[in-house]
């Protein structure tokens, strides 16, 4: 019972600790936030229903929180609904990721539609010049430590192997995994 009591009282004042580190003012909907979750940024980030971040019962609960940055004031961060996100969560917007219904995520994840810099060595210091919008299409289950970069479609469905990082896009219903991703079978 006192166990229990200290549990929900460390973890209230971790979520509103943690809450003063966010500035992005266009957050629209809601989720529940089963671990502290900043949003930073310019852009908009919108919710649909039952969405839902951190697992208690799962690595890094206590030592992490979800990171979500729609970076610039035309970025975009679209989560839709019954998406389940475990902990350590990184998102990271340009242009657009959209994360479509029914999705899971498994910890320790990141997604990102650009480089953040320049990849030619004399303007490295300026933004990527072309960021490209980042789509996981519905039933998608993504495991753990996986990496999602710019312009990659995943389609739905799919389940992208623990460990993956994913640098193109991927059809309708295949299991996906290595470094970078590939196909390695599909699903009935």
């Amino acid at each position: 019972m006192i166990k229990d009591l200290i549990s929900r009282s460390y973890l209230f004042f971790r979520k509103i600790g943690f809450s003063f580190f966010s500035n992005n003012k266009n957050v629209n909907g809601r989720f529940k936030g089963h671990q502290p979750v900043i949003f930073k940024g310019k852009g908009h980030i919108t919710f649909k229903e039952n969405v839902n971040f951190g697992v208690v019962n799962a690595p890094f609960f206590l030592n992490s929180y979800g990171y979500i940055e729609a970076r610039s004031v035309g970025s975009r961060i679209n989560f839709g609904k019954n998406i389940h996100i475990n902990n350590t969560i990184s998102i990271i917007s340009e242009k657009q990721i959209s994360i479509k219904d029914n999705v899971l995520i498994g910890y320790n994840c990141t997604i990102m539609d650009s480089n953040f810099h320049d990849l030619k060595f004399n303007n490295r210091h300026e933004t990527d010049p072309d960021p490209q919008e980042v789509i996981i299409e519905e039933n998608v289950f993504i495991g753990n430590n996986v990496t999602i970069l710019k312009g990659v479609v995943i389609g739905e469905n799919s389940v992208v192997a623990a460990g993956s990082i994913v640098t193109k896009c991927f059809p309708a219903n295949v299991v996906i995994g290595g470094n970078p991703a590939k196909i390695i079978k599909k699903l009935l």
